[in-house]
């Protein structure tokens, strides 16, 4: 039998990559915030009793890191109200829910890559939010899968891929965070894992044995904003991209110099063996995924 899926969240970033990964998998209900909106619990709550999904695939979030700051209260409606309504929901149907997360619910003390068993110790309201996000979903009942990822990026939606090139363009230096690191994770590496596991629980047919619960779900290797911004210069030129800054004039600064808001972790690297071994699967390296929505950008 085709599986229904509902999928929250379509104009975003990963969102904008399920409905292409997904739809070969099933029956795909694709919604936007105007058709259902997770700061309002009845519309949530009607969307998807219309819909009577199997699946719920919910990359809708709140993700506005610094805004949340001083919008605690939609923040949290949004990251960590709604995921336990749809987890509700849910456990009525018996749908299966995958849900995403972030590298900020932890504070970036620890020397290696993070584990999903790590302490959490979010340093701001997103990551608290997203935090208790996790939480509701998992005391909901329901069958679940929550992919923490980190640095999102791709060719639809805003992200620091596409502002470093837009002030690549403007200015001829740049100062870039360098005592930050993480793996920038592409929306479609994203979306397509997403699909890979979907396609395995639905070609079992059921539930039983298959694995749940927070799996770490991001690029391969390690840089910085710095070296990730660098990266994104170096490709452009190569790709005969029109610039002003040239790679020497992006300047390394310590996070410090840089005041915002929300509070970043210095460390934000995810290990994802446990979802490699759950899943069987391989990821690749940052680098590969940054190039690909390049050179889709440098056609444009």
């Amino acid at each position: 039998m085709t599986p229904k899926i509902l999928l929250t969240g379509c104009a975003g970033q990963v969102g904008f990559e399920l409905q292409r990964s997904l739809a070969p998998l099933g029956d795909v209900t694709a919604l936007d915030s105007s058709r259902c909106d997770l700061a309002d619990p009845e519309s949530l709550r009607a969307a998807i009793r219309a819909a009577r999904p199997d699946i719920i695939v919910n990359p809708a979030a709140y993700t506005a890191v610094d805004k949340a700051e001083s919008d605690e209260a939609t923040a949290h409606a949004v990251n960590a109200i709604a995921p336990g309504i749809i987890g509700e929901e849910a456990a009525k149907l018996g749908a299966l829910v995958i849900h995403y997360s972030t590298d900020y619910v932890f504070d970036g003390t620890k020397d290696g890559s993070y584990v999903e068993s790590d302490p959490t110790n979010p340093l701001s309201v997103y990551g608290r939010t997203k935090l208790e996000g996790e939480q509701a979903l998992a005391a909901s009942g329901a069958r679940h899968l929550i992919f923490r990822t980190s640095w999102v990026f791709g060719v639809h939606g805003a992200n620091f891929l596409k502002t470093i090139l837009r002030l690549a363009r403007e200015r001829e230096e740049l100062r870039i965070v360098a005592d930050q690191f993480g793996a920038p994770t592409g929306a479609a590496l994203i979306a397509d894992v997403t699909a890979q596991v979907l396609g395995q629980y639905v070609r079992r047919g059921n539930s039983e044995g298959f694995p749940h619960g927070v799996f770490h779900l991001a690029a391969a290797g390690r840089t910085s904003w710095h070296g990730y911004a660098t990266h994104v210069v170096e490709t452009a030129i190569r790709l005969g991209i029109d610039l002003k800054t040239r790679p020497e004039a992006i300047h390394p600064i310590p996070a410090s110099a840089y005041p915002v808001p929300a509070a970043r972790p210095a460390n934000s690297s995810l290990c994802t063996k446990k979802l490699e071994a759950d899943f069987g699967l391989v990821l690749p390296d940052w680098r590969g995924g940054v190039d690909r929505v390049m050179s889709l950008l440098a056609a444009k």
